[in-house]
């Protein structure tokens, strides 16, 4: 019993105190945090969030402005490192700004899914849509990336990254107090909401990961 006990003692504690899930947020700047403070960044506040829901999650910043879903697909091998046990997709706003053939994003995005589930790394794939401006067949074909390769893959799936920044009343401009003068990009409120709305996936992203 004596020796039981020494066990018991001498072990559990190392096992309640098991590493976090390490979750890595590849994406561009919105990601890595353009024009704001660091503690006011993505990542960060979705630290944050995390840490205040109990989650036990560690996430790294892998966001690099200017990136497209080419220079995410380029650097994801590195990005997998073997302590990395989920991954946050949130890359294409770029492609969108160079008006980049979807058939190409479709398929970045698709080799970074490969190579996560070559890896076992669980995957929140986190949509974006196109704007009206390249027309319609264009913005149906950008936008059906996302969740159709989030059901091949089987991987979690949020329709936008900027879904915590609601529209009233179908006018885009009630959206401008949430971001920096840029129109681009969010600033720190307007992170705060999408962190509120993408942070119950994340969630869900970890409780895979751990399992």
């Amino acid at each position: 019993m004596r020796k039981a006990l020494v066990w018991i003692v001498t072990f559990l504690p190392q096992a309640a105190l098991a590493e976090d899930v390490v979750i890595a947020a590849l994406g561009d700047s919105l990601t890595q945090g353009y024009g704001l403070v660091q503690e006011q960044g993505f990542v960060l506040q979705l630290q944050a969030w995390l840490d205040a829901n109990d989650v036990d999650v560690s996430l790294i910043n892998a966001g690099v402005s200017g990136d497209t879903t080419a220079g995410g697909l380029s650097r994801v091998g590195w990005t997998l490192t073997p302590d990395v046990d989920g991954m946050i997709v949130a890359l294409g706003g770029n492609d969108l700004l160079r008006g980049l053939d979807p058939s190409v994003s479709r398929a970045n995005i698709e080799g970074i899914l490969q190579a996560a589930a070559d890896a076992s790394v669980d995957v929140l794939l986190v949509g974006m849509q196109a704007p009206g401006n390249f027309g319609p067949d264009y913005k149906s074909e950008f936008d059906a990336i996302y969740p159709e390769l989030a059901a091949e893959y089987g991987v979690l799936h949020a329709e936008s990254f900027f879904d915590g920044l609601n529209v009233e009343g179908n006018d885009p401009a009630s959206v401008q107090a949430f971001m920096q003068p840029d129109g681009i990009h969010p600033n720190a409120e307007g992170v705060s909401r999408i962190v509120e709305a993408l942070g119950p996936l994340v969630q869900e992203l970890a409780e895979k990961a751990a399992r």
